[in-house]
């Protein structure tokens, strides 16, 4: 009796494990690809970028690149009614444009975020067009992906969806999880097996090989999403960086980008400058990023020096090679999801798995539409 007691517990657990399960896949499955489908085109973004996006296409001057300051005379003139701050890409390949920012459009007040996006070829100062972003393909992709075209509403809906996706990727494991001395079966797949048994095999592996790699992409997205869910109780346990509030004196003068770079260069000398800010009204500050070797982000990399534009005096650094764990932990998030920290490696793995939902969504649906086709005929079958 007690045998027949603790089966029925059992069964009635899985029974509960299996309703979650499939709830959580048909209500939030059909998100989560169209997550790992446009996460997937975002690996390459910058790559793509450059091949479906004509103002992006690579130089054909063979002059050399110009300093930036004159590349940023010519945005300026190209623009002189943004007289706020921009921010300025360097190239990553040679030959690429010089990609500029400019967060404080009014046309684009009323959105978390949609920069004005102007690029200029650093060999003939050649402006491009301007647009914001999300009016472009990779814009609108990288939209889709992280806000699903819903803004800030959007950028939390995507973060519980991740919370969810790490639910159910723990409730299919819960229902995979073989018995001891079955392993070899659990891990096999069945090809000369029947359509409904090689979908299960597809779905179960699929999640099983696949897991870890969609528990780090949900982790990490959700961080990046909403940081305020979880830096304040990081902070605690190791004290983040915090922004320092730098004021410039005001002045009639101002040193070249090319010399705020020097002066960057001269704190970090084996560092690659990456984006430099300039400054935002009479007391804004050059803002110089630069990639450290080591740094796991080459694209935004966390060391920054801030100077005075009138007097070249380095006002605040930041050195993520001296901070503490918690900092360390939010450094990798981006190169972890986006598969940077790894190389073209890590990229193309990225890349992989976030083909996995799709398929774990769909071979879930023909699952579910199976054990319905095989009740509806068992209902059929005992009503004879």
């Amino acid at each position: 009796m007690a045998d027949a007691a603790q089966r029925g517990r059992r069964r009635r657990l899985r029974e509960l494990w299996v309703t979650l399960h499939l709830t959580l896949g048909l209500t939030v499955g059909a998100i989560v690809a169209l997550a790992g489908i446009t996460g997937s085109l975002l690996v390459f973004y910058v790559e793509l970028d450059r091949v479906i996006d004509p103002a992006v296409a690579t130089s054909r001057a063979t002059t050399p690149p110009r300093p930036i300051e004159d590349v940023f005379r010519a945005l300026r003139a190209a623009h002189p009614e943004r007289d706020r701050a921009w921010r300025l890409e360097l190239p990553m390949t040679d030959g690429d444009p010089v990609t500029a920012r400019y967060y404080r459009a009014i046309e684009k007040a009323h959105v978390a975020f949609a920069p004005l996006i102007v690029r200029i070829d650093p060999r003939t100062l050649e402006v491009g067009p301007a647009r914001f972003w999300g009016d472009f393909a990779m814009t609108w992709i990288y939209d889709l992906h992280y806000t699903l075209l819903l803004d800030r509403t959007g950028r939390t809906i995507m973060a519980v969806v991740g919370i969810v996706l790490l639910v159910s990727l723990g409730s299919g494991l819960v229902l995979w999880w073989p018995s001891s001395g079955r392993w070899r079966s659990a891990l096999a797949w069945k090809p000369r097996a029947s359509a409904e048994r090689r979908t299960y095999d597809l779905h179960k592996l699929s999640g099983v090989w696949g897991g870890v790699l969609l528990a780090i992409l949900a982790v990490t997205g959700t961080m990046l999403g909403e940081p305020k869910w979880f830096n304040p109780s990081i902070d605690r346990v190791s004290p983040l960086f915090v922004t320092p509030a730098v004021a410039a004196t005001p002045s009639d003068v101002r040193i070249t980008i090319d010399e705020a770079v020097r002066i960057a260069r001269g704190r970090f000398p084996a560092a690659e400058p990456r984006w430099i800010e300039t400054p935002d009204g009479p007391e804004g500050v050059y803002r110089v990023q630069l990639h450290q070797p080591g740094e796991p982000g080459r694209r935004f990399p966390k060391t920054n020096v801030w100077i005075d534009p009138g007097t070249g005096v380095v006002l605040a650094v930041r050195d993520p090679k001296s901070e503490g764990a918690g900092d360390t932990v939010l450094a990798w998030l981006h190169p972890l999801h986006s598969g940077e920290a790894f190389g073209l490696v890590g990229r193309i793995v990225v890349l992989l798995a976030g083909i996995t939902p799709p398929l774990l969504f769909v071979t879930g649906v023909m699952r579910w539409r199976q054990k319905g086709r095989a009740r509806r005929a068992s209902g059929s079958g005992r009503r004879r």
